[in-house]
């Protein structure tokens, strides 16, 4: 009697461990990776060589140098239209210069429609926090 005790009491112990083994193991296989963070920088009059990262010696952007080595460092790009409000929509909105409403810069308040599918949107869709900081 008392064997079959000690046998049953480690058997529960054995499947339960087994049990807890499995859950762990599934829950690192389902377990999904956090995403990559994005950090896009859209700034007027800057050149391809006014950046540390990019060859500048005379002007100093630690930070922004920082964040080029650890992560991605675009180098093949242009603008979307010669002036910043157009170029920030088609970079928003990813469309054509000539099929997004922004055409100018404008004193008046500028309006992407509400149902537009816009960068920030698809990004939000796929789990991301997003805000736009600056002007428009």
């Amino acid at each position: 009697m008392q064997k079959r005790r000690l046998f049953s009491l480690t058997s529960v112990i054995v499947r339960l461990s087994i049990a807890w083994l499995i859950f762990l193991a599934l829950s690192f296989v389902t377990a999904k990776e956090r995403p990559p963070n994005i950090v896009l920088i859209l700034a007027d009059d800057l050149g391809y060589g006014d950046l540390g990262c990019f060859g500048q010696k005379v002007l100093k952007t630690p930070r922004l140098d920082t964040m080029a080595k650890e992560g991605i460092k675009l180098t093949q790009f242009y603008a979307g239209c010669t002036v910043c409000a157009p170029s920030r929509s088609v970079l928003l909105t990813g469309k054509h210069m000539g099929r997004t409403v922004v055409r100018g810069n404008s004193t008046k308040p500028i309006v992407i429609k509400p149902r537009q599918h816009t960068l920030a949107s698809v990004l939000k869709k796929a789990g991301y926090a997003t805000a736009c900081v600056g002007k428009w």
